[in-house]
């Protein structure tokens, strides 16, 4: 046993009495999923809650979002519990391994056990888990020896801020560990195992007992944590994996995954250490193709509106005099006398945390523009002395929200939530302090009803859309803005003889096209995949930046300048003034995002 907060098992059912902890023996054993969405817990989990039934999911390992208020949690994990689910805050990232991070991981800690400490017991979390994977960081390729030495450092910092504590403590480790060793010399899986409550093994395969398959892969952990004593979940993983298919059960569907886990499970129950199986992630679990249990109704248990053709009006008349006293003052002007030079900042604790770190990677990098998420629970004065900065180097900061579920008719009121606190906050800074703007980053194309009804799902978005500027300009001169993927040309707008891309580019003040390549001219270059929004912009006479990745991508190294770095990314950046020199609406580049370009290759 090894799920050590069980207090909330008090009062259930006797079925939750045959449970009795999150982690159970082999023969019934510990299914876990990670859940990375916490907007799915919104609305008391039904949804989550009801997949993990039909599922048997038993321990969650769900993302914190401070955004949301404590009494989310509370309600979720109550629920949770009743259902004899346990659940472990996740948080991680591979800059997480860096000593300059390591106030991020304690931050984790910190706000777990003061949560606990304010709830009452059935209302905790039973666990942490982290999920950090620092060899995705270039210096993992220039010095492992530093980073491993680094990552121990925080993990020990991490450990002692959470001794004594009764929450369950776990990492994610890959199987290609065994013989990765750590700063001393000493076997880094060891050192984990024995260091944490227990590990769970990222096995990714799709065949179980194959030369190369799951129990292959995963033997070695098992064979160390029988020793250590230790316990073991074993990971496989649900994505669509292009060009990697064989690291996924997706394209083999919920049926044969689960009669895989199933065998899985009876060939590794001779372990003692063998805990259960853990499938990544909720979302594309339940997305797979195939049988089995989850659906496809919308995230978070939320439906689609009940009308499917909302009236659309591309072009309202805002309030002539919207009065004086009401009305959002303006930011202060912002001298530039270049293109647009961006990035996005998805954090919302960086700017928090690290304010002066992104600004002085803005100066860096001759920075002019920021999209900035927001934590709507923080008072005015957290944003408003990075602003001013921002504002002195010359730097235009735009305010930053959006989810998939926000194109739902139902989530308006989340987008308006946005625009309130955008709102108000300008009324009460000063000029060099407020925000030029509100971007969203929407993305319907990844929910379910997108691939069942994507008519619908877009009249319900361009609904949004435009109460979304039509609210924003009604007493404002903020910009509104979003991101726009370069092939949502061949859609057509709702009621109307144009483009879907050509009406967002005319809504808004300026878009920008995730043209995401890595290279700038060439038949698949982003010049190329650009060229029917560039020449709608041209037409309306509207800004179009450009953007592009520095994010690892599973799709192809074409779509990313992860492998190629940095220089070659500016290399290619500084050709597209030139091949754009007759398109005026070409107004710069933004890069996705701050955390992967400050840590990519040179």
């Amino acid at each position: 046993m090894i799920v050590k907060n069980s207090r909330w098992l008090a009062g259930l059912l006797i079925l939750a009495a045959s449970l009795l902890v999150g982690f159970q023996s082999p023969a019934q054993g510990v299914k876990a999923t990670w859940v990375w969405q916490t907007e799915l817990i919104e609305d008391g989990g039904g949804h989550l809650l009801d997949f993990a039934r039909q599922e048997g999911i038993n321990l969650i390992y769900l993302q914190i979002n401070r955004d949301l208020p404590k009494a989310t949690y509370e309600t979720f994990i109550q629920n949770a519990h009743k259902e004899a689910i346990a659940v472990h805050a996740l948080g991680g990232d591979p800059g997480w391994a860096l000593q300059e991070h390591q106030d991020r991981m304690l931050g984790l800690a910190d706000w777990t056990m003061n949560y606990n400490a304010s709830v009452s017991p059935e209302n905790q979390f039973d666990g942490i888990h982290l999920d950090i994977e620092p060899y995705v960081l270039p210096q993992w390729n220039t010095n492992k020896q530093a980073v491993i030495s680094s990552w121990e450092s925080n993990l020990k910092a991490f450990l002692a801020k959470t001794s004594g504590s009764s929450l369950e403590l776990g990492i994610d480790i890959p199987f290609w560990f065994d013989d990765t060793k750590t700063s001393e010399g000493g076997s880094l899986n060891e050192w984990l195992m024995n260091s944490f409550d227990h590990v769970t093994v990222l096995a990714y395969r799709n065949e179980v007992d194959t030369e190369h398959g799951i129990v292959y892969l995963s033997k070695d952990e098992l064979a160390l944590a029988d020793r250590l004593g230790k316990q073991v979940l074993v990971a496989v993983n649900t994505k669509e994996m292009p060009g990697e298919a064989h690291t996924s059960f997706y394209g083999r569907g919920k049926d044969q995954m689960n009669q895989s886990l199933r065998q899985l499970s009876g060939e590794l129950s001779s372990h003692a250490s063998f805990a259960g199986i853990a499938i990544h992630d909720f979302r594309n679990w339940e997305n797979m193709p195939g049988g089995g249990g989850g659906g496809g109704t919308d995230p978070g248990g939320e439906q689609p509106g009940t009308d499917p053709n909302p009236p659309i009006n591309p072009d309202p008349t805002p309030d002539p005099d919207p009065g004086a006293g009401d009305r959002v003052p303006d930011a202060d002007p912002v001298n530039r006398d270049q293109i647009v030079r961006g990035t996005y900042i998805w954090d919302a604790n960086e700017v928090l945390q690290n304010g002066q770190e992104i600004l002085d990677f803005a100066k860096e990098k001759n920075l002019n523009w920021l999209y900035v998420r927001l934590d709507l629970q923080q008072p005015f004065s957290a944003y408003s002395s990075f602003v001013k900065q921002a504002s002195a180097a010359g730097i235009e900061v735009h305010a930053m929200g959006g989810h998939p579920i926000w194109a739902l008719q139902e989530n308006r009121p989340k987008m308006m939530k946005l625009v309130k606190y955008v709102k108000d906050y300008n009324r009460a800074v000063q000029g060099d302090e407020r925000f030029h703007g509100i971007h969203l980053d929407i993305e319907p194309y990844v929910l379910p009803e997108w691939r069942s009804d994507p008519q619908g799902v877009i009249a319900q978005w361009t609904s949004n859309l435009d109460a979304f500027v039509t609210e924003l300009k009604k007493d404002s001169n903020l910009q509104a803005s979003m991101d726009l993927a370069v092939w949502l040309d061949k859609y057509k707008a709702p009621g109307e003889d144009i483009s879907l891309s050509k009406w967002m580019i005319n809504r808004m003040d300026h878009v920008s096209l995730m043209a995401f390549r890595d290279k700038a001219g060439g038949s698949n270059g982003i010049v190329n995949v650009s060229k029917e929004e560039i020449a709608f912009a041209n037409e309306l006479g509207k800004p179009i930046l450009l953007s592009v990745e520095m994010k690892e991508s599973r799709e192809g190294n074409h779509i990313t300048f992860y492998e190629e770095g940095a220089q070659y990314m500016e290399g290619e950046l500084a050709k597209l003034p030139d091949l754009l020199k007759s398109s005026p609406s070409y107004t710069g580049n933004v890069v996705h995002a701050y955390s992967y370009w400050k840590n990519a290759k040179p």
